[in-house]
């Protein structure tokens, strides 16, 4: 049995000598490694993390020292170093060891995150806090390069630079963010990478630093004037940090060494390390596309994932793309937009057919959205494809820039509904209420693929601020080569299946799964297929509500300002009874991580809940009758 499950707390590195932890690095890998391939979970990113947090640990005390991760997605030898080993054969799993850092499940986890670009901001609310209350501690902010495009970053760092106070960003430069990186700050960090006569001339500082400890601050004063000279402008050093690097990143001894250096520096640091995302895994170091980033269980000997594709069948993201690809090839206006995710939002088919029509500005939600308002205000027609739980960062620039301007722009809502592995800071619930009382704002959903097709050809027709919910995991895709583009009237709802006993209104993957139920059990009830949830189809469903039929909503989002809301309103303003209308949708609450059966039941969204609420209102009705 691996040693790493004797590990009960980061004391024990403190007692290693640099060649033992260069063997508990060798032995970390192996065991993400063995243990990824067979959970899942974020690979890459923690094989190239493994030297620098082993150095941290080494260095600093924690939790008494606060080690902030950027995201948190990277930080799994953290967790191995923190006595969580025999917790990972449940990584993502329903009440298993979470994928990113949970203050709930360690001490040691100081900051929760699953967005990226916090930890900056954080770390300096951190050390205002320890100066106003004279208390003694480090301060550690670790952030990869590919957070480095998000403006919150940069607030952060304007404001850390200024202010003076003591903490150390590690900045973790690996090139990429998931897929490669992108924007001046790449080339910037690039730069600083390959200047080959400041890296010779590096090389001969850090072999003087390490002799003598009494010739430091020379051998700081001839680094200043030689960086000075070679690398002119650095932005970190104007913005008032103490510059350190390129440095390995795997050097473990070198890290280890810089580190205790500048924790005696009182003043902002900034310490660029150079890593490898994927390290010592071949098919995740040879990967420029970000396949390696998160991944399903695969066969850790041939690098061969387990989950094989099906005929016919395809992910939500990659049947939007294609939709959208064959829209764009009839209209040249198109161009999609992606904030850094175009790997995960599976946009490789529309790079093939249009590589200078996609744009990919890094992770910069709010940008990417008033950038597509500049587009539209000057007669284009850009998608701008973001995952929901992303689209939350740019709220303000949803309604200022674009509604505000009443701009047509077609937003895919990736990920919409609930997202399994990734838990609270990833699940899509939150959009329909963020959105829904926005004006000018146009909100709908797909049932199926072919439906998908017609909403985004609906959508670019219809010059409007539209929104297509879609999705994690697969649809059919049966006929969709054939398929005609057909202009859906905004707002139109359809009745899918008929039925005198009920009527359920729901849309997007709810329509099949309750029909379903429906079928299975026997239900004499109508589904009501609400692919626009605004505006809403108010002939319809007054329609609906004068049948005096128990309406049951059934939603994959929170109950807050959803479609029920919507439903409410609308028979609120028009004066109809309201007494037959139910909802079943997500309370107010986070939800956690876990296979999708699970947490519909934990939501009461289960076919045993649904089947709960059809007799208690079937005994509603026999108790009228004998009354």
């Amino acid at each position: 049995m691996s040693k790493l499950y004797d590990i009960k707390n980061p004391e024990y590195v403190k007692t290693l000598s640099i060649k033992e932890l260069e063997s508990l690095c060798e032995e970390i890998r192996e065991f993400l490694i063995d243990n990824i391939s067979q959970t899942g979970g974020h690979l890459a990113p923690n094989l190239g993390t493994v030297e620098l947090i082993v150095a941290l640990h080494k260095v600093f005390d924690s939790p008494k020292d606060k080690i902030i991760f950027d995201v948190g997605h990277q930080a799994y030898t953290h967790k191995l170093l923190t006595g969580r080993a025999a917790q990972f054969n449940t990584l993502r799993k329903y009440g298993g060891l979470s994928g990113f850092l949970k203050r709930r499940e360690s001490e040691h986890d100081i900051w929760e995150a699953g967005h990226s670009s916090t930890s900056i901001s954080a770390a300096t609310g951190f050390a205002y806090a320890r100066d106003l209350q004279g208390e003694d501690y480090h301060v550690v902010a670790v952030i990869g390069d590919g957070s480095l495009t998000s403006g919150l970053a940069y607030e952060a760092l304007n404001h850390l630079g200024q202010s003076g106070k003591r903490v150390i960003v590690i900045l973790n430069d690996n090139k990429m963010s998931i897929s490669q990186n992108v924007g001046a700050v790449n080339v910037m960090l690039n730069k600083m990478r390959v200047s080959r006569r400041y890296q010779k001339a590096k090389n001969i500082y850090l072999r003087v630093i390490k002799k003598e400890k009494h010739i430091f601050n020379l051998a700081k004063r001839i680094r200043d004037g030689v960086k000075s000279f070679f690398l002119q402008n650095n932005v970190f050093e104007e913005m008032g940090f103490e510059y350190y690097g390129p440095i390995d990143g795997h050097d473990l001894p070198t890290v280890i060494h810089f580190l205790n250096k500048v924790k005696t520096i009182d003043k902002p640091v900034l310490v660029h390390l150079v890593t490898k995302k994927g390290k010592g895994y071949k098919y995740a170091e040879n990967d420029e596309c970000g396949i390696w980033h998160g991944v399903g269980p695969f066969n850790k000997e041939t690098g061969e994932f387990l989950n094989k594709s099906q005929a016919n069948v395809k992910s939500w993201s990659k049947i939007i793309c294609e939709g959208v690809t064959r829209l764009a090839k009839e209209d040249e206006r198109i161009v999609v937009i992606t904030p850094a995710m175009k790997q995960g939002s599976a946009l490789e088919s529309f790079e093939q057919a249009f590589p200078d029509r996609i744009i990919d500005v890094g992770i910069a939600e709010e940008h990417a959205i008033t950038f597509a308002g500049g587009l539209a205000m000057s007669n284009m027609k850009p998608f701008v494809s973001i995952y929901s739980t992303f689209l939350q960062r740019a709220y303000d620039q949803i309604n200022h820039d674009l509604a505000l301007q009443d701009l047509p722009v077609v937003v895919g809502v990736d990920r919409a509904g609930l997202v399994d592995g990734d838990g609270e800071t990833h699940q899509g619930i939150f959009d329909v209420a963020f959105l829904r009382h926005i004006p000018n704002t146009y909100i709908m959903m797909p049932k199926d693929a072919h439906e998908a097709y017609d909403l985004l050809y609906t959508a670019f027709k219809s010059e409007k601020l539209c929104f297509i919910r879609y999705p994690r995991g697969n649809a059919s895709t049966e006929g969709l080569d054939e398929h005609q583009f057909t202009y859906i009237p905004l707002g139109s709802w359809t009745i899918e299946r008929e039925g005198e006993d009920y009527i359920f209104i729901t849309y997007g993957p709810g329509i099949d799964y309750i029909k379903s139920i429906c079928d299975k059990n026997q239900i004499n009830a109508k589904v009501i297929n609400a692919r626009f949830i605004k505006p809403i189809d108010e002939k319809l469903l007054k329609d609906l509500i004068s049948e005096n039929k128990p309406i049951i909503v059934f939603e994959e989002v929170v109950r807050t300002s959803s479609l029920n809301s919507a439903i409410l309103e609308f028979a609120h303003k028009e004066r109809l009874s309201i007494s037959n209308i139910y909802s079943m949708a997500i309370n107010d609450t986070y939800v956690g991580q876990g296979d999708r059966n699970l947490l519909y039941k934990e939501l009461h969204l289960d076919e045993e809940s649904i089947l709960k609420l059809i007799n208690s209102l079937k005994d509603e009705a026999n108790e009228e009758r004998t009354n």
